[in-house]
Protein backbone atom coordinates (compact mmCIF):
# COMPACT_ATOMS: atom_id res chain seq x y z
CA UNK A 1 0.00 0.00 0.00
CA UNK A 2 3.24 2.44 0.77
CA UNK A 3 3.63 2.20 -2.94
CA UNK A 4 -0.03 3.06 -4.25
CA UNK A 5 0.38 6.02 -2.13
CA UNK A 6 3.40 6.93 -3.79
CA UNK A 7 1.52 6.57 -7.18
CA UNK A 8 -1.11 8.63 -6.10
CA UNK A 9 0.93 11.54 -4.37
CA UNK A 10 3.03 11.82 -7.21
CA UNK A 11 0.15 12.19 -9.57
CA UNK A 12 -1.38 14.81 -7.33
CA UNK A 13 1.77 16.53 -7.24
CA UNK A 14 2.27 16.68 -10.76
CA UNK A 15 1.78 19.73 -13.16
CA UNK A 16 -1.79 20.00 -15.25
CA UNK A 17 -1.72 20.39 -19.17
CA UNK A 18 -3.44 20.37 -21.90
CA UNK A 19 -5.82 17.44 -21.70
CA UNK A 20 -5.34 16.31 -18.12
CA UNK A 21 -2.21 16.16 -15.65
CA UNK A 22 1.04 14.79 -16.91
CA UNK A 23 4.59 13.97 -15.49
CA UNK A 24 7.18 16.99 -15.99
CA UNK A 25 9.80 15.91 -18.58
CA UNK A 26 12.32 17.16 -15.95
CA UNK A 27 11.49 14.21 -14.26
CA UNK A 28 13.87 11.06 -14.49
CA UNK A 29 12.89 7.71 -15.84
CA UNK A 30 13.60 5.91 -12.31
CA UNK A 31 11.62 8.51 -10.43
CA UNK A 32 8.50 8.24 -12.09
CA UNK A 33 8.70 4.37 -11.90
CA UNK A 34 8.99 5.23 -8.28
CA UNK A 35 5.67 7.20 -8.67
CA UNK A 36 3.91 4.64 -10.35
CA UNK A 37 4.76 1.56 -9.44
CA UNK A 38 1.71 -0.64 -8.52
CA UNK A 39 1.72 -2.15 -5.44
CA UNK A 40 -0.77 -4.14 -6.21
CA UNK A 41 -0.65 -5.64 -2.52
CA UNK A 42 -4.16 -6.68 -1.71
CA UNK A 43 -5.84 -5.64 -4.96
CA UNK A 44 -9.45 -6.48 -3.90
CA UNK A 45 -8.68 -3.20 -1.51
CA UNK A 46 -7.42 -5.04 1.66
CA UNK A 47 -3.40 -5.14 1.49
CA UNK A 48 -2.52 -8.37 2.56
CA UNK A 49 0.72 -8.66 4.62
CA UNK A 50 1.96 -12.06 3.52
CA UNK A 51 3.49 -14.32 6.23
CA UNK A 52 7.44 -16.21 5.29
CA UNK A 53 6.90 -19.57 3.60
CA UNK A 54 7.13 -22.39 4.77
CA UNK A 55 10.60 -24.41 3.92
CA UNK A 56 10.35 -28.25 3.39
CA UNK A 57 11.97 -30.48 5.02
CA UNK A 58 14.60 -32.18 3.28
CA UNK A 59 14.56 -36.51 3.68
CA UNK A 60 17.17 -37.93 5.94
CA UNK A 61 20.07 -39.15 4.26
CA UNK A 62 20.09 -42.27 2.80
CA UNK A 63 22.23 -44.87 4.81
CA UNK A 64 25.73 -46.37 3.04
CA UNK A 65 25.54 -49.65 2.30
CA UNK A 66 27.43 -52.15 4.19
CA UNK A 67 30.91 -52.69 3.46
CA UNK A 68 31.33 -56.41 2.07
CA UNK A 69 33.50 -58.87 4.13
CA UNK A 70 34.99 -60.63 1.12
CA UNK A 71 37.06 -57.15 0.25
CA UNK A 72 36.95 -54.78 3.12
CA UNK A 73 38.15 -51.57 1.33
CA UNK A 74 40.20 -49.33 3.08
CA UNK A 75 38.94 -46.66 5.57
CA UNK A 76 39.71 -43.39 4.02
CA UNK A 77 39.64 -40.51 6.38
CA UNK A 78 38.35 -37.24 5.40
CA UNK A 79 39.30 -33.88 7.16
CA UNK A 80 36.51 -32.34 8.96
CA UNK A 81 35.32 -28.71 9.01
CA UNK A 82 35.85 -26.67 11.50
CA UNK A 83 33.11 -25.93 13.49
CA UNK A 84 31.72 -22.55 13.25
CA UNK A 85 32.29 -19.79 15.30
CA UNK A 86 28.91 -19.26 17.39
CA UNK A 87 27.78 -15.80 16.41
CA UNK A 88 28.18 -12.82 18.50
CA UNK A 89 25.60 -11.66 20.81
CA UNK A 90 24.35 -8.23 20.00
CA UNK A 91 25.53 -6.14 22.98
CA UNK A 92 23.78 -5.13 25.68
CA UNK A 93 21.07 -2.76 25.60
CA UNK A 94 21.01 -2.95 21.64
CA UNK A 95 17.84 -3.25 19.78
CA UNK A 96 17.82 -5.72 16.62
CA UNK A 97 17.50 -3.83 13.32
CA UNK A 98 14.30 -3.13 12.79
CA UNK A 99 12.18 -4.35 9.65
CA UNK A 100 10.64 -2.41 6.76
CA UNK A 101 7.59 -4.38 6.92
CA UNK A 102 4.55 -1.39 7.53
CA UNK A 103 1.69 -1.83 9.93
CA UNK A 104 -1.26 -2.00 8.12
CA UNK A 105 -4.53 -1.48 8.73
CA UNK A 106 -8.17 -1.48 6.98
CA UNK A 107 -11.92 -0.80 7.62
CA UNK A 108 -14.55 -1.58 5.46
CA UNK A 109 -17.27 1.20 4.50
CA UNK A 110 -19.95 -0.14 1.65
CA UNK A 111 -18.10 -1.12 -1.39
CA UNK A 112 -15.14 1.35 -0.44
CA UNK A 113 -12.08 -0.02 1.61
CA UNK A 114 -10.30 2.51 3.99
CA UNK A 115 -6.19 1.19 4.50
CA UNK A 116 -3.54 2.77 6.48
CA UNK A 117 0.02 2.05 6.62
CA UNK A 118 2.82 3.13 8.51
CA UNK A 119 5.89 2.62 8.05
CA UNK A 120 8.85 1.10 10.75
CA UNK A 121 10.24 3.60 12.45
CA UNK A 122 7.98 6.78 11.57
CA UNK A 123 4.80 7.69 13.73
CA UNK A 124 2.72 9.16 10.38
CA UNK A 125 0.30 6.85 8.55
CA UNK A 126 -0.47 7.35 5.09
CA UNK A 127 -4.19 6.63 4.11
CA UNK A 128 -6.27 5.77 0.68
CA UNK A 129 -9.85 4.64 0.14
CA UNK A 130 -9.98 2.31 -2.79
CA UNK A 131 -12.82 0.00 -4.84
CA UNK A 132 -11.47 -2.60 -6.84
CA UNK A 133 -12.78 -4.32 -9.90
CA UNK A 134 -12.47 -7.88 -10.53
CA UNK A 135 -13.16 -10.04 -14.16
CA UNK A 136 -13.03 -13.55 -14.28
CA UNK A 137 -11.77 -13.65 -11.13
CA UNK A 138 -9.28 -10.98 -11.22
CA UNK A 139 -8.39 -7.89 -9.83
CA UNK A 140 -9.06 -5.61 -13.43
CA UNK A 141 -9.03 -1.65 -12.22
CA UNK A 142 -8.90 0.29 -9.54
CA UNK A 143 -10.48 3.84 -7.92
CA UNK A 144 -8.45 5.00 -5.38
CA UNK A 145 -8.69 8.02 -3.04
CA UNK A 146 -6.08 9.77 -0.86
CA UNK A 147 -6.74 12.81 1.90
CA UNK A 148 -6.73 15.79 -0.26
CA UNK A 149 -4.02 18.84 1.01
CA UNK A 150 -5.29 21.87 2.95
CA UNK A 151 -6.91 24.08 0.23
CA UNK A 152 -6.93 21.46 -2.71
CA UNK A 153 -10.48 19.41 -4.35
CA UNK A 154 -10.16 15.63 -3.55
CA UNK A 155 -8.43 13.46 -5.94
CA UNK A 156 -9.98 10.78 -8.01
CA UNK A 157 -6.65 8.43 -9.26
CA UNK A 158 -8.58 5.33 -11.83
CA UNK A 159 -6.06 2.59 -12.69
CA UNK A 160 -6.89 0.28 -15.50
CA UNK A 161 -4.71 -2.38 -17.58
CA UNK A 162 -2.44 -0.94 -20.28
CA UNK A 163 -4.25 -2.04 -22.97
CA UNK A 164 -5.95 1.52 -24.10
CA UNK A 165 -5.97 4.27 -26.43
CA UNK A 166 -5.37 7.62 -25.55
CA UNK A 167 -7.62 8.65 -27.99
CA UNK A 168 -10.41 8.61 -25.90
CA UNK A 169 -10.79 9.80 -22.33
CA UNK A 170 -11.83 8.23 -19.58
CA UNK A 171 -15.35 8.94 -17.88
CA UNK A 172 -16.99 8.62 -14.51
CA UNK A 173 -21.15 9.05 -13.89
CA UNK A 174 -22.91 8.70 -11.11
CA UNK A 175 -26.04 7.45 -13.48
CA UNK A 176 -26.14 6.49 -17.18
CA UNK A 177 -28.38 10.18 -17.63
CA UNK A 178 -25.46 11.57 -15.61
CA UNK A 179 -23.55 13.75 -17.94
CA UNK A 180 -20.34 12.95 -16.15
CA UNK A 181 -16.51 13.97 -15.72
CA UNK A 182 -14.30 13.02 -18.55
CA UNK A 183 -10.11 13.10 -18.60
CA UNK A 184 -7.67 12.14 -19.95
CA UNK A 185 -5.34 9.41 -19.32
CA UNK A 186 -2.04 10.63 -17.28
CA UNK A 187 0.10 8.45 -17.98
CA UNK A 188 1.19 4.96 -18.43
CA UNK A 189 3.20 1.99 -16.98
CA UNK A 190 3.73 -1.62 -17.54
CA UNK A 191 1.18 -1.71 -14.42
CA UNK A 192 -1.54 0.17 -15.75
CA UNK A 193 -2.27 3.23 -17.23
CA UNK A 194 -4.00 6.17 -15.23
CA UNK A 195 -6.63 9.22 -15.04
CA UNK A 196 -6.63 11.90 -12.63
CA UNK A 197 -9.92 13.58 -11.83
CA UNK A 198 -10.58 16.74 -9.76
CA UNK A 199 -13.78 15.96 -7.50
CA UNK A 200 -15.19 19.39 -7.19
CA UNK A 201 -17.86 19.98 -4.60
CA UNK A 202 -20.88 19.65 -6.76
CA UNK A 203 -19.39 16.07 -7.99
CA UNK A 204 -17.93 15.57 -4.15
CA UNK A 205 -22.24 15.78 -3.29
CA UNK A 206 -23.14 13.73 -6.48
CA UNK A 207 -20.77 11.23 -5.31
CA UNK A 208 -22.01 10.55 -1.80
CA UNK A 209 -25.69 11.23 -2.81
CA UNK A 210 -25.35 8.69 -5.48
CA UNK A 211 -28.20 6.14 -4.57
CA UNK A 212 -27.31 3.43 -7.82
CA UNK A 213 -24.71 2.01 -9.09
CA UNK A 214 -22.34 4.11 -12.06
CA UNK A 215 -19.61 3.69 -14.20
CA UNK A 216 -16.69 4.43 -15.42
CA UNK A 217 -16.01 3.70 -19.32
CA UNK A 218 -12.95 3.97 -21.60
CA UNK A 219 -11.50 2.53 -25.08
CA UNK A 220 -8.97 0.07 -25.51
CA UNK A 221 -6.31 -0.19 -27.47
CA UNK A 222 -8.66 -1.35 -30.83
CA UNK A 223 -11.16 1.60 -30.08
CA UNK A 224 -13.79 -1.39 -28.62
CA UNK A 225 -15.35 0.69 -25.59
CA UNK A 226 -15.30 -0.71 -22.02
CA UNK A 227 -17.68 0.12 -19.15
CA UNK A 228 -17.22 -0.83 -15.73
CA UNK A 229 -19.16 -0.54 -12.88
CA UNK A 230 -18.95 1.79 -10.14
CA UNK A 231 -20.42 1.59 -6.51
CA UNK A 232 -20.65 4.89 -4.42
CA UNK A 233 -21.97 2.58 -1.48
CA UNK A 234 -20.42 3.85 1.43
CA UNK A 235 -18.01 6.58 -0.69
CA UNK A 236 -19.57 9.52 1.84
CA UNK A 237 -18.57 7.45 5.19
CA UNK A 238 -15.35 6.20 4.13
CA UNK A 239 -13.98 10.03 2.63
CA UNK A 240 -15.47 11.03 6.11
CA UNK A 241 -13.40 8.98 7.69
CA UNK A 242 -9.83 8.92 5.34
CA UNK A 243 -10.58 12.91 6.42
CA UNK A 244 -9.99 12.11 10.24
CA UNK A 245 -6.69 10.48 9.34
Amino acid sequence: MAHWNSVLRGLVRTGKGRRGLYLTEQESADKRMKLLNYVTGGLAGLTIAMSGAAWAQLPPPAKPPAPRPAAPAQPTQRAQAPAAAPAPAAPAGQEAPATDVPQQTTATYGDWILQCATLSGQTTETCDMVQVTQVQGKPFSRLAMTKPEKGQVPKLVVQVPVNVTFATNVKIQTTDEDPGLTMAFATCTPNGCFALFDLKEETMKKFRTASSNGSFSFADSTGRPIKIPVSYNGFAQAFEALLKK
